[in-house]
Order: C-alpha cells, then sequence, then structure tokens
C-alpha cells in the first residue's frame, strides 16, 4: 500500500482538500523544473503547478506519474510548457488559456474542455466529448477519439489522427475539426457554423450537415496543421458544413415559434 500524499486529505476521487498546501517537491534547474505525481492528490499536483508557473517564473514543467488522475493541469492562464509523462483521467488540461501541454500517454472524457487558447497534443486515445466547447488554441489527438468530439466546439481546432466516434460535431458553432481516419455515425448533427474535414469514411450525416467543396485554402491549412504536429494524412479530404435548415422558424405555426423562442 503506498503512503499518504504530502499535506491535506487525500480523496482517490479527485475531491479537494480544503487544507491542501503546494507539497514543494519539484526539483527546478533554471526555467524548468519536474516533480513526481505519484503520491500526490489531483489538488496537489495542480498547486505544485501553480506554484512553479506563477510563483517561481518556470517555463517548462515535467510530471512524472500522473496515474491518470481526473482533473490534472487544469486553469492555467500563463504562457508555459507541460509535459505530463502518462496518462490522464476525466477532464485533464480544462479552462487554459495559454499553455502548450504534452501528454504522452491517453485522456479520459473531456480534455482540454472550454480551453480558451494554447495547444495541447496527446500522443494516444482520447474518450468521449473531446475538445467539449472548445473555444481557441489547437487541440491535437495522435490517436482515436470517441463520442461527440467538439460538442459544442466554440472556436479552435480539433485535429484526430485517427477515427472519430458518433456525433463528433454535435452542436458545432465555430471553429474546425481535421479527422485523418474515419466519422462515426451523426457527424455534424445541428451545427451551426464551422467545418469538418474528414479523410476516411464517415458512417452518416447529423442534421443539417452537409458536403461542401473542398478549397484551396482548406487544403493548406489541413496540409499546414498535420505539419506542424508530424502527423501523416490521407491523398483526400472532404468538407463538411452547415447546411443552414436550422438557421431560421419560417415553417413553424405561430404557437410553435412563440414557445422556440
Amino acid at each position: 500500500m503506498s503512503a499518504a500524499p504530502q499535506g491535506g486529505r487525500y480523496d482517490i476521487r479527485g475531491l479537494a482538500e480544503p487544507d491542501a498546501t503546494a507539497p514543494k517537491n519539484a526539483v527546478v534547474s533554471g526555467s524548468t523544473a519536474e516533480f513526481d505525481a505519484a503520491e500526490l492528490s489531483t489538488r496537489q499536483v495542480n498547486l505544485e503547478l501553480r506554484r512553479l508557473v506563477y510563483g517561481e517564473g518556470v517555463t517548462e514543467v515535467t510530471v512524472h506519474n500522473p496515474g491518470a488522475k481526473h482533473s490534472l493541469s487544469v486553469g492555467l492562464l500563463a504562457r508555459c510548457r507541460v509535459r505530463i509523462d502518462g496518462s490522464l483521467g476525466y477532464f485533464g488540461c480544462g479552462l487554459i488559456d495559454g499553455p502548450e501541454i504534452h501528454v504522452t500517454g491517453r485522456v479520459g472524457w473531456s480534455v482540454a474542455e472550454n480551453m480558451m487558447s494554447g495547444v495541447v497534443v496527446v500522443d494516444k486515445n482520447a474518450g468521449s466529448l473531446t475538445g467539449a466547447a472548445l473555444r481557441g488554441g489547437d487541440l491535437v489527438i495522435r490517436g482515436h477519439v470517441g463520442a461527440r468530439t467538439g460538442i459544442d466546439q466554440k472556436g479552435g481546432t480539433i485535429v484526430v489522427g485517427g477515427n472519430a466516434g458518433t456525433l463528433t460535431g454535435f452542436m458545432m458553432q465555430r471553429g474546425r475539426q481535421i479527422i485523418c481516419g474515419d466519422a462515426g455515425n451523426g457527424m455534424g448533427d445541428s451545427m451551426y457554423d464551422g467545418a469538418i474535414y474528414v479523410g476516411g469514411k464517415v458512417a452518416s450525416l447529423g442534421v443539417d450537415c452537409v458536403e461542401a467543396e473542398l478549397t484551396e485554402t482548406d487544403r493548406e491549412f489541413i496540409d499546414r496543421k498535420c505539419a506542424i504536429y508530424r502527423l501523416d494524412q490521407p491523398a483526400t479530404f472532404r468538407k463538411f458544413v452547415c447546411g443552414k435548415k436550422l438557421w431560421n422558424y419560417d415553417n413553424l405555426e405561430p404557437n410553435e415559434r412563440k414557445l422556440v423562442l
């Protein structure tokens, strides 16, 4: 049985300990630092990251043995680089604005939820709700992703090296997605704006999602993003956008319109 974490009250579910403090176990060398998260709780890991980035002026941090804990590396609002040497649980790297985060393993649900700006790169697979409500920046998954990737996406770019699950781009409002592999059923369902590029097969399109012409500007964008993140891409892509049939309620009866509006 492992030793208790340093300070605070440990909760395997990742709940915040009201008396937790930064463990100060990092080894700092100039502008770089690294620390072991194996015996730390979720809050202690995040407090240590904040201490290093905000308090010590560290610009590059490596986190060893994250242990697939939930909600790690969230809420970072500074330009820095974070390398997570392992896998994350649910809601990793959410609510960030500026950092460049590299996860060498896999991630669970809702990675980079509500990310404002920055870059998150995951070397392996991601769970459902990847990039939920993404607002800016680049989210790159080198492997496969689960259902509802980019749900309610409001900006930024999601790049997937493998396949994407059902309802990819559900209720997408803005931004772009590049899916190098196949996409599941209901892709782009109820999307309002934005574009989804798919290199493989699409099982089925969702409501009001239609295919559009792939332009030279689109091609340049795809090539540039895949080159930046060193992703192999298929020879051709197809582009899908909103059909705009859901943009108005002209066909509704007056009583129905009142209920909707």
